[in-house]
């Protein structure tokens, strides 16, 4: 079981007492912008989590990855409450010796068969993907 424990500290702001957690919101929506807001933090969860199983699943494939960044952005509707409406991802690597195919079925693999918040997301909302490879498009 999966267990977090926010704490009210004043404004819009809420942490956990350990301090690895807080969330905030914009001064125009009145917090302080002291840490990212809930909906933030759902497509941070997004992209750690596809992020960490393509590693994983390059790194079984003994890949030499030297660099990802894991790009999500999400529209959101305009009427409360204001779910995600469209989500996508772009993952971007470098690595002089990584294998294209390798590096496109490490991110089907996350997207269709691993992340679990992709996977929760999926059955609400529209999530797409792209992959560049050392600044290259990659064809999926």
């Amino acid at each position: 079981m999966v267990h977090v424990q926010l704490r009210w500290q004043g404004g819009m702001r809420f942490g956990s007492e350990d301090g690895r957690w807080s969330l905030d919101v914009p001064p125009e929506q009145g917090g302080s912008g002291a840490g990212p807001a809930p909906m933030e933090t759902v497509l941070a969860a997004l992209a750690g989590c596809t992020g960490m199983d393509v590693v994983a699943i390059l790194q079984k494939m003994r890949e030499p990855l030297e660099e990802l960044q894991v790009e999500v952005e999400g529209e959101r509707a305009q009427e409360h409450p204001r779910v995600y409406t469209r989500v996508h991802v772009r993952y971007r690597f470098a690595g002089a010796r990584l294998r294209p195919e390798a590096v496109a079925r490490a991110v089907r693999l996350s997207q269709e068969r691993y992340c679990s918040v992709s996977a929760m997301l999926r059955a609400s909302v529209s999530v797409t993907y792209e992959v560049e490879l050392n600044g290259t498009p990659l064809a999926l």
